[in-house]
């Protein structure tokens, strides 16, 4: 059974893609930093073993970068979208960082887990 639309409409037209997507510049800023911090948070804890495929998934390198990323991200990023934004962002960037602790055999100390020399060290 094919998914191609059966008469003259093309298949962008036939899903409305013009209506699914927005010009980049209609997106307040707010919305791109908070977007880009939640996927990198997402991504570093698949990385850190907590999601769906655990260890199989684990890889505390990749792991240590996307939390340092974020980091960098949420600390420039928080005066420019307020406490209200900001305050989620940073609470799961600190679990995040704790988190990535507890997963590591060799545990930075703190000031020197990833994201720390951003954000300050970070204790359970």
């Amino acid at each position: 059974m094919s998914s191609e639309p059966t008469d003259s409409v093309s298949a962008d037209d036939a899903i409305g893609f013009d209506d699914l997507t927005r010009d980049i510049a209609e997106v307040p800023a707010v919305e791109v930093i908070t977007t880009v911090a939640v996927h990198l948070m997402s991504a570093a804890a698949v990385k850190c073993g907590l999601a769906e495929g655990g260890e199989a998934d684990k890889d505390l390198d990749e792991a240590r970068k996307l939390i340092t990323a974020l980091a960098g991200l949420v600390t420039a990023g928080a005066p420019e979208i307020s406490n209200f934004h900001a305050a989620p962002l940073r609470d799961g960037l600190k679990s995040l960082q704790l988190a990535f602790r507890e997963a590591s055999p060799f545990p930075d100390a703190p000031g020197t887990g990833p994201g720390e020399k951003f954000t300050g060290p970070v204790y359970s």
